[in-house]
């Protein structure tokens, strides 16, 4: 399969999935009692950065992949330290001012960040492969 068609299958994964997991994360804060804006908008923040972020690592590694296969090893090592340390920050500065100001809810914003391995994890073991 295409490096390309494979980064947006993996991306539309990690999108079904976060949809689905902000849902129940909503379904837990209406049982709370707590489900409000700052919810919504945090889990809706939250769910964006999180797709967001892992289509630009999956790009960035097969870009950095394509420098070492083109002898360019420390090359992709930069480029892959580059564009975690500019997007943790990245995500750390929007969260930061959505939070401080009031406008998202902090716990909100986090978790769907923190689902996206358990996500993979999920697909992978679910999926069917080919074969026996």
């Amino acid at each position: 399969m295409d490096a390309r068609k494979e980064i947006l299958r993996q991306t539309l994964t990690v999108c079904i999935g976060e949809v689905i997991c902000v849902a129940l994360m909503y379904g837990v804060f209406a049982l709370a009692g707590r489900l409000d804006g700052p919810v919504l908008l945090g889990g809706a923040v939250g769910l964006a950065l999180a797709v967001g972020n892992f289509f630009l690592m999956a790009l960035n590694a097969d870009a950095a992949a394509n420098r070492a296969v083109n002898q360019d090893v420390q090359g992709g090592k930069k480029l892959m330290t580059t564009s975690y340390i500019l997007r943790l920050a990245l995500i750390f500065g929007i969260l930061l001012l959505l939070v401080r100001s009031g406008v998202c809810n902090a716990i909100a914003s986090i978790v769907p960040l923190a689902l996206v391995r358990w996500i993979l994890t999920a697909a992978e073991f679910f999926s069917k492969k080919g074969g026996a």
